[in-house]
This record gives structure tokens, sequence and C-alpha cells, in this order.
């Protein structure tokens, strides 16, 4: 078993797992989990029952669906009733911060790729945190952030109707601390298309804030793209990474299979 870096400052690359069900391996794993945040394995192959087994190492699982804890990812609504709202993981987010506790990890297995796109990107935002300069890190202290459905949604449906946004604010909203202060000490931040204002600051200088923290946030040092093939597993640690889909044609054969590990640590 061996593992490689995939960028300097974040990403795992295990080769040479004989078992998932290894503890050795699953404790490996883990660690890469928690401390660089992405974890890949080329070529797994895992039928939906192996990667159920391998996610409830982490934990109980979500169930987007009654009694399913693996869901479908596609753009064809024949697939998956999820087909629209996946239009919105074209932006970069980080799910669940409308929840008051997110989920602790993603994975997700290709079965058919895109030709053309269909990529996933992620970006640290423990590592972006890290390197912000000082007098930016004080400045961010003890801001807070509203998080909404609305605000994410605006990204694919800029000129909404009065239905959809009806609808958009029925679902909670949530604040948290722009900087999480992480139960292990570190920092990372809590930024993406759902954060849709900064309390009590003036709207403009809020959205260039939070925009042009997002572009610190996803610039190349502190991003990866990876690029599908048919049986890659990648998991990845949901409370510190940023990630999107690139775009792809809504009539491409990529199916994802994708499971939640629920998290145990709420927002600040």
């Amino acid at each position: 078993m061996e593992s490689v870096a995939i960028t300097p400052l974040f990403g795992t690359e295990f080769r040479g797992i004989e078992s998932l069900d290894d503890e050795i391996a699953v404790a490996r794993i883990a660690e890469a989990l928690r401390w660089r945040g992405v974890v890949l394995i080329r070529g797994a192959n895992l039928d939906n029952e192996t990667q159920i087994a391998f996610s409830r190492h982490f934990g109980e699982l979500v169930t987007p669906l009654p009694n399913e804890e693996i869901m479908t990812v596609s753009l064809d609504p024949a697939k998956t009733v999820a087909a629209e709202y996946l239009e919105g993981t074209f932006s970069w987010h980080i799910d669940d911060t409308t929840n008051d506790i997110p989920a602790k990890a993603t994975t997700l297995t290709a079965r058919q790729v895109a030709e053309e796109g269909g990529g996933t990107e992620f970006a640290s935002t423990y590592a972006a945190y890290e390197y912000l300069p000082e007098h930016e890190k004080k400045r961010y202290e003890g801001l807070r952030v509203v998080h909404s459905f609305e605000a994410a949604q605006r990204t694919v449906y800029p000129d909404p109707t009065d239905e959809q946004v009806a609808f958009w604010r029925t679902l909670p909203e949530h604040e948290s601390s722009l900087v999480w202060k992480r139960r292990d000490g570190r920092r990372s931040l809590v930024i993406g298309a759902t954060a849709d204002h900064i309390v009590g600051m003036d709207p403009d200088e809020s959205r260039t804030l939070l925009d042009d923290l997002l572009a610190w946030t996803t610039q190349k040092q502190f991003s990866y793209l990876h690029d599908w093939e048919v049986g890659d597993f990648v998991m990845w640690d949901n409370t510190g990474m940023l990630h999107r889909a690139q775009r792809y044609d809504a009539d491409s054969p990529r199916l994802m299979q994708r499971t939640t590990i629920v998290g145990d640590e709420a927002w600040s």
C-alpha cells in the first residue's frame, strides 16, 4: 500500500490497496482524510454494496431517500429525482451549510464519465486560510456569514420566477462564523455558493468580500481538478473542502454513485 501526495498542500492518492475492509488501510485513509482533505483511489471499481460498507467505517450514512444510503448523481431526470438540483453543483460549495451540523465526508464512484467536462474540482479552505496574510486573518476574525439555499440557486437561475423564490425562501437560512475554529485547533473558511451576506455589513461590501475570498481560496495553489476515469473512487472532507463539478452536457452519460457520512461537529 503506497500513498502519494496529489498536490503539495492537500490530497492523497492510495495505490496497491488489496482490501478496503483491512483495518490498517481504513486507518490510513481516515488519517489522510483528516489531514489531507481528499483521498483518491484510481480504478477501485467499487460496487454499491462495497462503497456503502466502506463508508460506514467513518460513521452513519445520510439517506437521501428512505432506506437508500447511496445516491445516483446524473443530470438525467430518468435516473435521479435530484437531476434539477444537481445543476447547482457547478458552483463552488460546501454541502449542508444551512444545517446545524454539516456532513462529515462524501464519497463518489465513477460509473460513467462525460466525453467533455464533468471533472470535479476541490479547493482547500484550510490551506487558503493558513496562507492568508495576517492582516486579512484579523479582518475576518469575528465576522459571521448567513448561508441560504436561495443564494446557491441564484447562481443557477439569476432571473428566477416568483414561484421559485417563494419556494427557496421556505428553506431555513443558517448563520455561522466566516472563520470556523475547529475543535482540533485548525481553522477553515465557510464560504461558497450558499454564502449570502456578512452579518451587519453593507451589502455591496459584503458581496465583494465574499467574492474576493472565494477567488483567493479557489486559486491554483489551493485547488485540484480530478479528471474522472471509470471506476475511480474519491472521498473528501466536506467540512473543509469546497467542491464543484465542471460543466458537462445534460445528455452526457456521466453517472456517479455517492454516499454521504453524517457529521459530528456543529458550525461555530
